[in-house]
């Protein structure tokens, strides 16, 4: 039994800042109070800083098996407990692509020997896959949503209108969630890469994709992936405001920090450094995605970390991979974003912490993303005042470089994980996935 006190600390709890102090026992949370006189093997003196549960991370492309060149799941998870990210999810475009139970078997064989923090691993959905039964056998596995690709992207795992469809009506059957790369190809323009990927390529995409599941005659859960534009931001609010209806999908949706950071004028500096999927959009669609995520309609801010080496991306824009790092500056960019009253640090926590594990990690065990008794010790301390510029030689994902260097970030003093100090003893901490039933 090994336990860890934290006190003079300032806890995120019941939607507000209390002083308080926690007791940890074996990576759980078991005792919350004003203050806690228990003896510890260890105790911490945090000193009067912020304590947060520690961020989901969403979206994630952790490179493993495949493509470790560019990341796998040591550097990845490690970057991500850097940057106080505690769990993730990752993406299904691997090689071999996450679509089969032999592949998915094998990311999880490699992830739990490799991985820092805990994880979910989404399953991507194919035409072979989507036959009646398969997606079901894997999400018996544990498997944490499944990806629809609307369009290429990297790895290759587009589908076509109708085994969308018939993806969905196996999906709804068992209460999943499709994660969608919304972006209608039919409105792009060969080679012109942003422009190739206008606002009505996203917003198509949504309201197709909305149409579809209708389609299939039962609630479906769609969740949106990095929604960038304007146009999807009031699709997806329209949607939301419907009511009483049995055919409307439940949608959720996330926005990225290089969406809310980062615009079409930046391309200027960045070039291919800036290239991503969606593409950078203009000030006016910045403006709306950060009103979208105040006022509710965006429920997650998730990093899409998406990393590629200097060298891949050194070449001409067409030609380079689209991609950026992002899991490491997640939570501190948004701390930040706190810090200059862009968001309030209530709605912080519920779309980097709070949502996620409502929407994607309470299949099973409902102990992430809050500081609650019974609760997995998952947490990250944190001076609002420490703020530093965000350097690409600071950071540890395998990319090497960041698009937001010289950006400001409030890094983590401490991130805890499962109740062991990461920044002490990394080879302490070891992940496991979410749903596992392996």
């Amino acid at each position: 039994m090994s336990s860890l006190l934290i006190k003079n600390s300032k806890l995120w709890i019941n939607g507000k800042i209390q002083a308080a102090e926690i007791l940890i026992e074996n990576g759980k949370i078991i005792k919350i109070a004003k203050i806690i006189s228990t003896d510890a093997d260890r105790i911490i003196n945090v000193k009067g800083n912020l304590v947060l549960p520690g961020a989901i991370d969403v979206h994630v492309h952790f490179r493993d098996p495949g493509m470790t060149h560019k990341e796998d799941w040591y550097t990845g998870s490690y970057a991500a407990a850097c940057g106080g990210v505690t769990t993730v999810i990752d993406m299904p475009n691997t090689i071999p692509p996450t679509t089969t139970i032999n592949s998915f078997i094998e990311k999880l064989k490699i992830a739990s020997e490799k991985s820092v923090i805990d994880f979910g691993i989404n399953a991507g959905v194919t035409r072979e896959n989507s036959r009646e039964g398969y997606l079901k056998k894997l999400w018996k596995l544990g498997a944490t949503a499944f990806k629809i690709f609307m369009a290429a992207s990297t790895g290759d795992l587009k589908i076509d209108p109708s085994t969308i469809k018939n993806a969905l009506s196996e999906i709804g059957k068992f209460n999943a969630i499709a994660c969608v790369h919304a972006e209608d190809e039919s409105m792009s323009l060969l080679n012109t890469h942003p422009i190739s990927v206008p606002n009505i390529s996203e917003s198509s995409a949504i309201e197709n994709i909305i149409i579809i599941a209708m389609y299939t005659l039962s609630k479906v859960k769609l969740h949106i992936c990095h929604v960038s534009t304007r146009q999807g931001v009031r699709i997806i609010k329209a949607t939301k405001h419907i009511k009483n209806s049995d055919f409307v999908p439940i949608i959720t949706s996330e926005v990225t920090p290089h969406h809310l950071f980062l615009s079409q004028e930046d391309l200027k500096t960045l070039k291919t450094f800036g290239k991503m999927n969606p593409p950078l959009r203009s000030k006016k669609d910045i403006t709306e995605l950060w009103k979208g995520l105040n006022d509710g309609t965006i429920d997650i801010v998730a990093s899409d970390h998406a990393p590629h080496l200097p060298e891949e991306k050194e070449t001409t824009f067409f030609k380079a991979p689209s991609g950026v790092p992002g899991v490491e500056t997640l939570l501190p960019l948004m701390l930040y974003a706190v810090k200059k009253n862009l968001i309030q640090l209530e709605t912080l926590v519920k779309v980097i912490s709070e949502n996620p594990a409502k929407i994607f990690l309470n299949r099973f065990n409902k102990n992430k993303g809050f500081i609650k008794v019974g609760f997995d010790a998952d947490l990250v301390i944190v001076d609002m005042a420490k703020v530093n510029p965000i350097k690409a030689d600071n950071l540890h994902s395998r990319a090497g470089w960041t698009p937001f260097e010289n950006h400001f970030g409030i890094f983590p003093v401490m991130t805890i994980i499962k109740g062991n100090i990461f920044q002490e003893s990394p080879e302490k901490c070891k992940g496991v996935m979410t749903n596992c039933t392996v």
